[in-house]
């Protein structure tokens, strides 16, 4: 059995470590040090955070022949891990022009040699399960790096007066005759458990199982759309502070919101978007992106129905099949939503979904030991939870469980939502 364990990781391993960077590879060495805000991180530090947490989470403390890259690493990609010592402050990783791209790369090299040959080595059965449990972690950890990386860079391009394109993949247009009416699919509750239950990986805060009361509801069968949202914006939705919690109309009227992030419009009054493959029009039957928990609960509001629990998208994700647009696809952007309106589509891909719940611990919840204590926990606070995943999520990197959190400010990530109501 551990034999195939050890083949399935080593082959894990050499697939996500190449799959960032291939995520890397249309980047100029220019575009590696721009962090166009506190929220994201330049791709060099990307690299060489994922690195580092190998390094110093597994090698440093389960190979007692490993010899460290660069001792000031441990400053400079250490991300928020106050246990093991103090670390770059997060706002400030774009002034980094040194270690360089190159150097950054020989340091993966020496921890990908390192890594493989520690898994050859033959240890006790306990030390052994905790050495691979602690891989699986870091390669899902790299995995929603290489999401970020995505998201980090579609807004360093972005505030560039260029509008640069990531890449240029161009999609069949596919035309879908939605008509602007979601159907909404019935469910009766009840007592339903939710959580991970233990079979495969899942993090901390997706654990345990555990019972919860849902109230009769209903669920839209397809995310909100550009062209339902675009009603909300020709309405005067962002001047309406009746839709608003007080909160996101403080920071709507703040930060001059008029439109989701990327929305452009020019002087004739069309729509277009910002994508990784560059300047689109707005197409009007994808899923709304790049949308905050404010304007997904104040959109909601305005057409009189609310977001839905995080139970409740639990409880209907688990019926669906996880399927959907992913980082596989390659285009990375949401694609238009299916017109077969008679079953739950889209959970899974094109765009992560704003719940109504906010970021806590399940019951029974523990953190779990050591700095890796930190990895979760300590960020359930003022978040709210999202569910599915996006068009550039890894596409072996979801489940029904996993719980992804942002604070309800934020759009920079490829966010949007779908509709529930009472009965």
């Amino acid at each position: 059995m551990r034999l195939e364990t050890t083949t399935y990781l080593v082959d894990k391993f050499s697939a996500v470590r190449n799959q960032t960077l291939a995520l890397i590879e249309p980047l100029e060495p220019e575009d590696f040090i721009i962090q166009a805000s506190p929220d994201v991180s330049p791709p060099k530090w990307h690299i060489a955070h994922t690195t580092w947490f190998f390094e110093r989470m597994i090698l440093q403390e389960y190979d007692d022949q490993y010899t460290v890259f660069h001792p000031k690493y441990n400053y400079l990609f250490n991300s928020y891990y106050n246990s093991i010592g103090p670390y770059q402050p997060r706002h400030q990783r774009g002034v980094l022009s040194r270690p360089t791209v190159e150097e950054i790369l020989a340091y993966r090299m020496h921890v990908d040699k390192a890594i493989l040959s520690l898994l050859q080595q033959k240890r006790e059965t306990p030390v052994q399960q905790k050495l691979e449990q602690l891989i699986e972690m870091g390669l899902q950890h790299e995995q929603q790096h290489q999401e970020l990386i995505l998201m980090d860079v579609k807004y360093n391009f972005f505030v560039n007066p260029l509008l640069p394109a990531y890449q240029n993949k161009t999609e069949s247009e596919r035309t879908l005759g939605v008509d602007g009416s979601p159907t909404f699919k019935r469910f009766e509750g009840g007592l339903v458990e939710i959580g991970h239950d233990g079979q495969g990986f899942a993090f901390d805060n997706e654990n345990p199982v555990h019972k919860t009361w849902l109230n009769p509801f209903e669920l839209a069968s397809r995310p909100v759309t550009n062209r339902e949202f675009l009603a909300f914006v020709e309405a005067g939705g962002y001047e309406q502070s009746e839709h608003w919690l007080s909160d996101g109309f403080h920071i709507v009227n703040q930060q001059s919101w008029k439109a989701p992030l990327y929305w452009m419009k020019n002087e004739q009054g069309e729509w277009s978007v910002f994508t990784l493959n560059g300047i689109k029009p707005l197409h009007l039957d994808e899923p709304v992106c790049h949308v905050s928990f404010y304007e997904a609960d104040a959109y909601s509001r305005w057409c009189g129905k609310r977001l839905p629990t995080e139970a409740e998208w639990e409880y209907v994700g688990r019926q669906v099949e996880q399927r959907g647009n992913l980082m596989g696809e390659g285009s990375y952007h949401p694609r238009p939503v299916s017109s077969d309106l008679q079953e739950m589509t889209g959970m899974f891909g094109d765009v992560w979904e704003w719940t109504a719940s906010a970021y806590a611990p399940y019951p029974g919840s523990r953190p779990l030991e050591g700095a890796l204590g930190e990895y979760n926990a300590k960020f359930m606070c003022n978040q709210m939870v999202l569910r599915g995943g996006a068009c550039v999520t890894p596409d072996d990197h979801i489940r029904e469980t996993y719980r992804n959190f942002f604070p309800p400010d934020k759009r920079w990530q490829f966010s949007g939502f779908r509709l529930a109501g009472d009965l």
